[in-house]
């Protein structure tokens, strides 16, 4: 008996496969397979059984079955389509450009390299290979397998080629990254006279987009309205999408608005263009217009929205898309679920987020795992963080790229040299996101060295990079690091940031840096754009306070437009070392009318203020308030000033108390300061305990031994003090020489006491011989007391004129005309002796001289010191 499938009705066609299956039917049944059958009948989309049926089969017309493949591939069923045809094939059937075109997009879904390559084989084989179907279907393949090479060879080979065959190479451009490849393809296309149809227009402008470049954009846009595409909804989204990308959400915002036809892809266009360029209030807005249009809800929407909160911190409006998202069914979504944990992160709420986390066991992959890592770090959580990533590495999840990047945060708990190891074994050493990530873990770590070997070794540097590694060499205070590499970036022709010139700026305020280039890159940043940019403003303020001239502090502090924390720690500091506590108090105050946020740091500036200029009740006075009213827990740093307060006042035992109540041990910063004042004081009781303290803490600190066996010296007690000395020698510890340094036309020269190197050293004593008479004659007598020396005291003078700030004081008069302020920076704290010399100076040469020693900064003019006396 013979029939045909066709004939009979589904549900008998049902109850037939279900009694008999398929092996009843023999070579002499003749069966028809239609597209009605293959999508109303699933028992017939098995693999299995139609390839059951083609082998019972007698007729082996190709577009019976072709049908059942379209159907697999239409399904993204496309692994079974792939077996149905390796069975087709194997059993001899024929084949036509329909089959092959449809397999080769199977292959091509698939990422089947080499599946494709036989189906080309197969292709040339069968005689197909010039048909336009199957040659824009190999060069489909090709591209989506990312063999580039061969997909434009397929093409070129082509003897005919249509539309689609150009916007399959086009395509195949744009998905490859290849974004200049696809433009210079897009121009062929007209060249040759084709036309291009809206997914060619959609291809060409997703790729600009990529791009970011706004003038091809709006050239193309004029081809689209050419060609009169302009509304067609694919073409439409693809402008939403690049103006979004390129910064033009009003653009975008038109192209939506003209639009007669919009679907869930247009509106997620808009509201992830609101979301990528900031304007999140934006987004939920038209989130609500969204809904009152009844547009169904999709995944992509929710995504964006999530991100959204996750931006604002809207923890509430987050719980609630959570529930919109579970009551839609795309709780299960990898996308939505990521967004979801990295929102509940960034709104400090970690348990939350990692209930999500623990929900996806079995589907988590590398992005779930660093969102979560991420959260971690962001919330503080370093150990939990570190935890993860090696639970991660243990469940066999493979880091990639912005796993690594993330987890370098996590200093000091992770080490950075076994995270540089996995790098270099994953090789992504090169790539800007994890070379940056790791010379910036270096650079905190003090490896600057480390750091810069691994700048030159990322392949395509950015801006970021470039910043990182210039706040590398700005932390380190490496000033002509941080400069070169400043010009290198300029040389290559790479266009500075805000972070960029901040960087720089703050290299620029080191003791050792040219007082001139501050300026310089100050100047670049206004021609630039950029000096008001906070970061920028801000770190103007600490490079001229630090570099001595405080009064264009304050000129870039009051034109600020807005100021951060920094800008007003770095006025206060900045004032305080200038020795003009009242301006530093005046500040504050100011802070406290607005009703600021303040940090420790504020207080450490401010209690420096007032103990530099003899404020010690304030001083008490502010430091409490810090803990009672600003409940700033203080730290070893805020002791160490109350300690500085109370210890340059010479209430010594005050400064012992509270050392002795202190929570915890007083560190070396502490002892060093309080060896400081007894020494000026000449407290020999006190400052041995100090001593024994430091000694103890940092045994091969010299400026314990210094101190100690100066207060012996200054008592004439120098039996003791050459004990101290001794001890010094046993353990090998070396004092630190005094060098006075002093910038004269972009050069900087060093002195050291007694220095005779110098090419210009014979008129550089003879100045000082000459200064020496001069104030001789205004009853100058030398302090002998500052000689630390069991000499003549005929030597003891000697030594005095000789110290490094003094030579590089008379070589400044000599080599700068009259009247030209003279600054000088010492590495050691100023005699009393050179003090007082240098204000006469500064009187009898009627000059403007600027001292920075490790203290503050002293401002001598007209005989008198800004400190006046106090320091």
């Amino acid at each position: 008996m013979s029939f045909s499938l066709s004939t009979l009705s589904e549900q008998t066609l049902k109850l037939y496969l279900m009694i008999f299956g398929l092996k009843s039917l023999s070579r002499t049944h003749v069966v028809s397979f239609t597209s009605r059958y293959f999508s109303s009948v699933p028992e017939l989309c098995h693999p299995h059984s139609a390839h059951h049926l083609f082998e019972k089969s007698p007729r082996r017309d190709p577009s019976e079955y072709n049908a059942l493949l379209f159907e697999y591939s239409h399904s993204d069923r496309n692994k079974e389509a792939l077996n149905l045809y390796a069975g087709l094939w194997r059993s001899g059937f024929s084949v036509d450009g329909s089959t092959l075109s449809c397999i080769l997009k199977v292959c091509g879904c698939l990422f089947d390299h080499v599946a494709g390559k036989q189906v080309h084989c197969q292709s040339i084989k069968s005689g197909f290979v010039e048909n336009v179907s199957v040659g824009t279907s190999l060069v489909d393949m090709y591209m989506k397998t990312e063999d580039v090479g061969d997909g434009r060879r397929v093409f070129d080979e082509m003897g005919s080629k249509n539309v689609v065959s150009w916007t399959a190479l086009l395509t195949g451009y744009a998905q490859n990254g290849l974004n200049e490849l696809t433009l210079n393809l897009f121009c062929q296309i007209y060249v040759n006279e084709v036309k291009p149809n809206p997914f060619t227009l959609a291809t060409v402008i997703g790729a600009v987009a990529n791009r970011g470049v706004v003038e091809e954009g709006c050239q193309i846009h004029t081809a689209v309205i050419k060609s009169g595409h302009e509304s067609h909804t694919i073409v439409c989204n693809s402008l939403i999408n690049m103006y979004s990308k390129s910064g033009l959400i009003r653009d975008a915002r038109a192209i939506f608005d003209s639009m007669l036809q919009r679907g869930a892809v247009t509106w997620n266009g808009m509201i992830a263009g609101y979301v990528t360029n900031g304007l999140d209030l934006d987004a939920f807005r038209m989130f609500h217009w969204m809904r009152l249009a009844g547009e169904k809800f999709t995944q992509p929407v929710f995504a964006s929205l999530i991100k959204s909160c996750a931006n604002l911190k809207e923890l509430s409006y987050a719980r609630q898309l959570h529930c919109q998202v579970l009551k839609s069914g795309m709780g299960f979504y990898h996308n939505i679920r990521t967004a979801l944990m990295v929102a509940y992160s960034k709104c400090t709420e970690m348990d939350d987020a990692f209930k999500i986390f623990s929900v996806m066991k079995g589907v988590q992959n590398v992005v779930t795992w660093t969102a979560v890592i991420s959260g971690y770090l962001q919330n503080g959580i370093m150990e939990q963080a570190v935890h993860l990533f090696c639970q991660m590495s243990r469940e066999g999840i493979r880091p990639n790229h912005f796993t690594y990047s993330t987890i370098l945060t996590a200093q000091p708990y992770i080490s950075i040299f076994q995270v540089h190891a996995q790098v270099i074994k994953t090789n992504y050493e090169k790539l800007p996101t994890v070379g940056t990530a790791l010379l910036d873990a270096y650079v905190k770590t003090g490896h600057v060295k480390e750091a810069a070997i691994i700048f030159e070794l990322i392949d395509e540097k950015d801006i970021v990079a470039w910043s990182a590694m210039l706040a590398g060499y700005a932390q380190m205070g490496e000033t002509e690091g941080a400069v070169n590499i400043f010009l290198q970036l300029a040389k290559e022709g790479i266009r500075p940031n805000e972070f960029t010139f901040s960087s720089v700026i703050h290299a620029c305020a080191g003791p050792t840096a040219s007082a001139e280039q501050g300026k310089q890159f100050h100047a670049l940043s206004i021609k630039t754009r950029l000096n008001n940019a906070l970061c920028v403003s801000s770190a103007l303020v600490t490079m001229y306070a630090k570099r001595g001239n405080i009064e264009s502090a304050n000129e870039v502090f009051k034109r600020q437009g807005e100021r951060d924390l920094i800008s007003w720690n770095s006025m206060i500091s900045g004032f305080a070392q200038h020795v003009q506590g009242k301006k530093a108090l005046a500040i504050f105050e100011d802070m406290q009318r607005q009703k600021l946020e303040m940090d420790g740091i504020t207080f450490i500036g401010v209690i420096s203020a007032c103990t530099h200029a003899g404020l010690v009740d304030d001083g008490q006075r502010y430091f409490d308030m810090m803990v009672k009213d600003h409940h700033i827990y203080p730290t070893m740093e805020h002791f160490s000033c109350m300690v500085d307060l109370y210890s340059r006042a010479g209430m010594l035992e005050k400064a012992m108390d509270i050392i002795n109540e202190m929570p915890f041990p007083a560190g070396a910063t502490v002892w060093r300061t309080l060896l400081a004042a007894c020494h000026v004081r000449r407290n020999l009781e006190v400052g041995k305990i100090a001593a024994e303290n430091l000694i103890s803490l940092q045994p091969q600190d010299s400026a314990a031994y210094v101190l100690l066996s100066n207060i012996y010296a200054a008592a004439g007690n120098w039996q003791e003090r050459a004990v101290v000395r001794k001890l010094m020698d046993e353990r090998k510890v070396k004092k630190e020489a005094g060098y006075s340094w002093i910038e004269v036309k972009n050069k900087t020269y060093s002195f050291l006491a007694g220095d005779l190197t110098h090419p210009m050293a014979e008129r550089i004593y003879s100045k000082l011989e000459e200064l020496s008479i001069r104030l001789k004659d205004m009853g100058y007598q030398p302090d002998t007391n500052y000689v630390l020396h069991d000499v003549e005291e005929e030597h003891k003078a000697a030594f005095l004129s000789q110290h490094s700030e003094r030579l590089a004081i008379a070589f400044g008069l000599i080599v700068t005309p009259p009247g030209t302020p003279i600054q000088i920076v010492k590495n050691l704290r100023v005699c009393g002796d050179c003090h007082s010399v240098i204000k006469l100076i500064s009187l009898i040469e009627d000059r403007y001289i600027i001292v920075r020693d490790s203290n503050r900064f002293h401002h001598f003019k007209g005989g008198v010191c800004s400190c006046g006396d106090y320091w």
